[in-house]
Formats: C-alpha cells, structure tokens, sequence
C-alpha cells in the first residue's frame, strides 16, 4: 500500500510575515471601501513589481475566493456580492484614510481616496514643538521650554511631558510642572523652543503612574436629552442598545471630552437640545476631576448644595 501525501497546511493569516499581511490588508481595504483593486496600484504603493502584485491577490484569492472577481475588460478586480471582509477594519482609521490618503506621511503630498470634506483645524501645532515633546514622552526625559499664559505670561519652564491629549480644539500637553511640583495641561501652541534635557530623566513621582488625574479612570452614563423630541435618533446616531451611551475617560481629559461632545452636565438638563443631544444624568461621575467645570453647565455639588440651602 502506498502512502498518500498529505496536502500542507495553509497558514493561518496572523501566521503570514506582516509584509505580507499588510498587503493582503491593502487589497482587503480597496475591494470593500473602493470597489475595486488594480494590479499596477498593489506594486506600486508596494514596490513589489507586477508579479508580486500578482502573487499576493493569488494568496488573497486562496483564503476569500468569494470575495473577488476579475474584470477582464477594464483588467480591475472587483468585490462579489459574496464579499466578507478578510480583516478587521477600525472604522476611525478607514475614515482617515479616506478622508487624508495612507501612505510614509512623506510631505503633504496625500489625497483623499474618495470625495470628502472635514473642517480645518484653526490650531496646529508646529512640528519643531512636536517633536523634542514626543521624544521626551517616549523616553521618559524632561524638558526645558519657554511657555506664556495667561496668568504668568511667558516663563521659562522644566516639564516632564508625559502624554499628548487632543481636546478637539487644540493639543496640549500632560505634565509634571517641577517648578510647581504638579501635573498640569500645557497647549503646544504657546511653547518656544523646547530642548529635551538628555541627563534629566523622569523622577517616580513625575510619571503617568502618580499623576491621580490621568490614572483615575471614570465611567460616563450618557442618554438621550429628556427634552429630544426624537430621542430614537440620539440612540442610533450613538450605537446605543440599551439606552445608554457607556463610556470611560480619563478625569484628566473628562471635562474636555463633555465639552467636545456637547452633552449638557446641567442637573436638570437646562441646555437646549439642539446643541446638547447628550445628558449626563448623574453628573457626581465628574467629582474630583479637576476639569469638570470645562464641561456644558457642570455645577460643582458643593456649589449646588450651597444654593440649595440659600433657597
């Protein structure tokens, strides 16, 4: 009796080199959110040569043959009505791709994959600031600076940055103040001439881990504005099954999340609907942060107390 020859087992994708990956990914991307993938795009964006770009769609054939077709007039593949997508898309990445291009972010030389419009920033960063803050984030080092404000104007400072934090409106910077001996924000826009400090290294009670404000995190319980007259509309818009939006933050981002999202944080929802779809019911999630007051008709309970008892 002979001995048959067993068929090798074809790897699993996350078993794949990640090259390899990340091109079965790009022609995942294209077939789903651009209806089509060219031969010549695959070796270009990769420089892997028309035969590469051949091999790799063969490979993604072998694991999805549902998923593709090709078109031999226009020489395009095109999705079937059978597609499933191979990989997990993040719905956030795939509308920054779409909306600013992918590539090495050498220049600005990327365009949008499809039509699309997003409001400009009004405040940018220079990246003479961004990049001696992000190699002292990375590297656990301080930093000396020169940075005005509103109270002290400018001053010369020793910070040691320990994470970036975009609000929405602008990014700053999470910090151990040594001349203040605390963690603060600092906007990037109001530093000068940042110099990482080589032979300053992060002190153990200067790090992310004993900053109280970034390590506590808190859990937000968000519905729909009592006064919405069409409250199913704010649990669609916001994925909500139950009701109830759940989410946690930070307390040291929390009162300028609120703010970003517009959710009223009024104790009896007094903010217009229009503007505020969102309510926090039980706005004590916010005690102890100390932010809060950044957040849409946020009334320290102290402070309401107080009028309570003058009533």
């Amino acid at each position: 009796m002979h001995e048959t020859e067993s068929t090798p087992q074809r790897p699993m994708i996350d078993d794949l080199p990640r090259p390899q990956r990340e091109r079965l990914a790009h022609i995942d991307f294209a077939l789903y959110f651009l209806g089509e993938l060219r031969r010549l795009d695959l070796a270009g964006k990769f420089e892997t040569g028309p035969a590469g770009a051949t091999r790799d769609i063969a490979v993604y054939r072998d694991y999805a043959p549902e998923n593709c077709e090709l078109d031999p007039a226009q020489k395009v593949y095109r999705p079937l009505p059978t597609f499933k997508p191979l990989f997990r898309h993040s719905s956030r990445r795939v509308l920054t791709a779409l909306s600013e291009g992918f590539g090495e972010g050498l220049g600005d030389e990327l365009e949008p994959l499809v039509r699309c419009d997003i409001p400009s920033p009004l405040s940018v960063p220079d990246t003479s600031i961004i990049a001696p803050i992000s190699r002292a984030i990375h590297r656990g080092l301080a930093v000396r600076l020169h940075y005005t404000s509103v109270q002290s104007g400018r001053t010369e400072k020793t910070l040691v940055p320990i994470a970036l934090v975009d609000n929405g409106i602008r990014w700053h910077v999470r910090a151990f103040d040594r001349e203040k001996q605390e963690f603060r924000d600092y906007v990037l826009t109001r530093m000068e001439n940042p110099v990482v400090l080589e032979d300053s290294p992060a002190k153990r009670d200067e790090s992310a881990e004993n900053d109280p404000q970034w390590s506590r995190i808190i859990q937000l319980d968000l519905v729909p504005h009592p006064t919405h007259p069409r409250p199913e509309l704010v649990k669609m818009d916001y994925g909500m099954l139950d009701g109830v939006f759940r989410l946690k933050v930070r307390a040291a981002t929390a009162g300028y999340m609120l703010r970003r999202w517009s959710v009223d944080c009024s104790p009896n929802h007094e903010l217009p609907y229009i503007e505020h779809p969102l309510w926090l019911p039980d706005p004590l999630a916010l005690y102890g942060a100390n932010n809060a007051q950044l957040a849409p008709g946020y009334i320290d309970p102290k402070e309401l107390a107080e009028k309570i008892k003058a009533l």
